[in-house]
């Protein structure tokens, strides 16, 4: 059975850095970004690839169906045990279709849901110095924290109430938030 964590929180929350420098901890722990998927998609020039450009370059969520037909298939092809999706669900639609699929899915169990915690503040000066692309910028930054804050309270309350949501802080030293949730994904396997 694949053991899946998701790590949510703010553009610039440090989500993706402290799944990569997770996994690279641990050879049973496989790290995806949705992201990343998204922009190698785009990347490769598909006709795919295109229509979610459309979609990321304005701040906006990719539909549904590609969302999750892109997690399931990264889910079902990791090469290990556990496995650490950052950035997503990214709304209560997206958070549904994977309770939906995870309920009809002997081989995969959602252990938990870790939420990076920064004020806007900190998640916009990082988004801001780093401009490591078109998207970076504060028009399309307001945009993006808008579309991660108006779905995070039911996102809180769902996993919440399924005693699956956990919260670390991501404004402190890179090296303390990744020990810390690095001790916390390994506790949560090894139980």
């Amino acid at each position: 059975m694949k053991k899946l964590f998701l790590i949510i929180g703010a553009p610039g929350s440090g989500k993706t850095t402290d799944a990569e420098l997770i996994a690279a901890r641990h050879d049973d722990i496989t790290h995806y970004s949705t992201g990343d998927m998204f922009r190698a998609e785009v990347a490769s020039g598909s006709e795919l690839g295109a229509i979610i450009n459309g979609y990321v370059s304005a701040g906006n969520l990719v539909p549904i169906d590609i969302v999750i037909n892109t997690i399931v298939t990264a889910i079902k092809k990791a090469p290990t045990p556990t496995v650490i999706i950052d950035g997503y669900p990214r709304s209560t639609e997206q958070m549904e279709e994977l309770d939906k699929y995870l309920a009809n899915e002997p081989e995969v169990k959602l252990v938990n849901v870790i939420e990076v915690v920064v004020s806007e503040e900190v998640a916009r000066d990082r988004v801001l110095g780093r401009a490591r692309g078109a998207d970076d910028n504060n028009e399309v930054f307001n945009n993006r924290m808008k579309v991660y804050t108006d779905p995070l309270a039911d996102i809180q309350a769902f996993y919440g109430a399924k005693d699956l949501l956990a919260k670390i802080n991501g404004e402190r030293t890179i090296e303390v938030i990744v020990d810390d949730m690095d001790n916390f994904i390994l506790g949560q396997i090894n139980k």
